[in-house]
């Protein structure tokens, strides 16, 4: 039985072979993708794969992955038809002995696979879309899409559908949720953490809301203020205050206490969850959120758009409350109801607390990548 054991938990980190991948992006800067991307990378180089990543030297990403068992290669994404990119791609694929590039966002899914085409490099091209599509740019992309790669990785059902309903065939599809890794919160700043709660003069009967998303859609939360009489405090970080936020302040007919926070770094971000009695998303654009994770991980009753990833990781009622995109009352009505209902904030908090710690745990999200590019490469 005890080798049994043994087995099964060092099931995940055994292959037959250890697997050689090339992950591109462009973008790589603050937004929840980027941190899905540096989990992935570091988790499959940590399980012993050799993992190379190109990106821009001055992204967050490239920082993020300093000091870690990623060989980061600089690279310049110019374009689609970036001949230097194709170039970099062909030299990094015949000196490590690529066997697999996974491409992230739109300039490098091109340019990996004219890249793979232009020098014949034969390698596996696997496509990850981590946000609904809006559309494919015609029939070119669709061709390139579904006979130049080998898959594509949608990072939730939702963005499944969006991609099959755009053409991509739904065998050619394979659903890997984004996971979040509990290390990640166990090194809070309990000081900077107490600054803060200085700085916003947060009382213990005051209810704080907290928004941590860049721009997207916080206006209906605006208007939802509106029709809340009793005070609260809200707390956006991503956003500056200037208009159209501006003009909504001035209709609130209650003090509301509103702080805009701007872009916080990534390291000091966490901190700002540990303020909140609830975690709002108002966004019709995700994969699969990272910040409504984080909210879960940190024990914050969350509250979003019945849209996109949203509904992959939330469950109506259990795990979080939903709202419909523009339901302005219902947003509303969600704030009050989880301001007066301390047992469903409870509730609502220990079931996310299963959700990002055992359903959507980074362990699930690599060992899925894992399986599904060993299967590619015929491993």
């Amino acid at each position: 039985m005890f080798i049994l054991a043994l087995f099964l938990f060092f099931a995940p980190y055994m292959t037959t072979e250890k697997l050689r991948i090339l992950f591109l992006t462009y973008q790589g800067d603050m937004a929840g993708s980027t941190n899905s991307i540096a989990y992935l990378a570091k988790g499959l180089a940590e399980r012993g794969h050799y993992v190379s990543i190109g990106i821009r030297k001055e992204s967050l990403l490239w920082k993020l992955l300093e000091n870690t068992r990623v060989n980061r290669v600089a690279m310049t994404f110019s374009g689609k038809f970036d001949v230097t990119n194709w170039k970099q791609i062909r030299d990094v694929v015949k000196a490590q002995k690529i066997q697999l590039i996974n491409a992230q966002s739109s300039h490098d899914r091109y340019t990996s696979i004219f890249a793979n085409w232009r020098y014949k490099l034969g390698v596996k091209i696997v496509h990850t879309r981590r946000q609904m599509p809006m559309s494919l740019g015609g029939p070119l992309q669709l061709y390139l899409y579904n006979k130049k790669t080998a898959g594509v990785v949608a990072v939730g059902e939702e963005v499944k559908k969006g991609l099959v309903k755009l053409g991509i065939k739904e065998n050619h599809i394979k659903v890997i949720h984004n996971g979040t890794p509990k290390e990640k919160y166990e090194n809070l700043d309990s000081t900077y953490i107490n600054s803060l709660k200085v700085k916003f003069n947060i009382a213990e009967d005051d209810f704080v809301i907290g928004c941590v998303s860049r721009l997207k859609n916080q206006e209906q939360i605006f208007e939802a203020l509106k029709l809340i009489d009793r005070p609260v405090k809200a707390i956006f970080c991503g956003l500056k205050k200037e208009e159209p936020f501006v003009s909504h302040m001035a209709q609130f007919k209650t003090k509301h206490q509103i702080y805009f926070e701007g872009d916080i770094p990534g390291d000091k971000v966490l901190n700002y969850f540990k303020l909140f009695d609830i975690k709002i998303l108002a966004s019709t654009m995700e994969g699969l959120s990272q910040s409504l994770l984080e909210a879960m991980a940190l024990g914050v009753p969350v509250t979003a758009t019945a849209f996109a990833g949203n509904l992959d990781l939330i469950k109506d009622g259990q795990n979080g409350l939903f709202f419909d995109d523009g339901d302005i009352q219902k947003i509303a009505s969600n704030i009050e109801r989880l301001r007066d209902d301390k047992s469903l904030r409870d509730s609502l908090q220990a079931r996310g607390l299963t959700t990002a710690y055992e359903t959507y745990s980074i362990e699930n999200t690599i060992s899925n990548y894992e399986a599904y590019f060993a299967g590619l490469i015929g491993q």
